[in-house]
């Protein structure tokens, strides 16, 4: 019942929003709201996704098919803040639960959206959907540049011109972890395609001397 009176308010805190910023569902079109309630009963329907990443497990909130990927496009590359809390609410709670699993002392830790991602947007996906999850600010791996990268802009090639083995080595050596010595990590990411930048994650951490107890990400490319 409380449930109920909830979505009632929403509902209707929505459809008055809706009359000076009008919106449409990104699933399915329906008038003044970012995902209808229908949309969000397909989202709570999506499973859950396990795989390996460099010898660790990843577990991932969805498969990055369909609604998660039109979702998560619409935030990262329109700005779709209003899309989150969806996203955010699961990926929140899976994380929750690998820190409390953890031994005491277990560090939180971010991969780092690209410079370029990052000026473009004005925010940190990750970051986002964790605070809608209920999460607090985790601390970000370091990016360290890439030693061909002024040869890439000069040239006008980059990631989607090279081979798996190239991206691989060209990926190596480019994240690095800071006061993880010693300690326990967890890995989160937004979206895992290869596996290539979770994998270099999970190798920085072991670097500077910690153990990656588990990798999180919002979705993944089954595989």
């Amino acid at each position: 019942m409380g449930d109920d009176r909830e979505h009632a308010w929403q509902d209707a805190a929505l459809a008055v929003l809706g009359l000076f910023l009008p919106v449409a569902c990104v699933g399915c079109g329906t008038p003044d709201r970012a995902l209808c309630r229908a949309c969000r009963a397909v989202l709570d329907t999506q499973g859950r996704r396990v795989r390996l990443v460099a010898g660790v497990r990843l577990d991932a909130a969805f498969e990055y098919e369909c609604l998660v990927r039109t979702l998560l496009l619409e935030l990262k590359l329109r700005g779709r803040v209003d899309l989150a809390r969806p996203l955010g609410s699961r990926f929140g709670a899976m994380v929750r639960a690998a820190l409390a699993e953890a031994p005491p002392g277990v560090v939180l830790l971010r991969v780092p959206p690209s410079r370029r991602g990052a000026r473009r947007r004005g925010f940190d996906p990750v970051v986002l959907l964790l605070a809608r999850g209920g999460v607090r600010r985790p601390r970000s791996l370091r990016r360290v540049p890439s030693p061909d990268r002024g040869a890439e802009r000069e040239s006008g090639s980059g990631q989607k011109e090279r081979s798996a083995v190239e991206r691989v080595a060209a990926t190596v050596g480019t994240l690095r972890a800071v006061g993880v010595a010693g300690r326990d990590v967890v890995v989160v990411d937004d979206v895992v395609t290869t596996g290539v930048t979770m994998a270099e994650a999970v190798r920085a951490v072991h670097a500077a001397g910690g153990r990656v107890v588990r990798c999180i990400a919002v979705a993944s490319v089954d595989g």
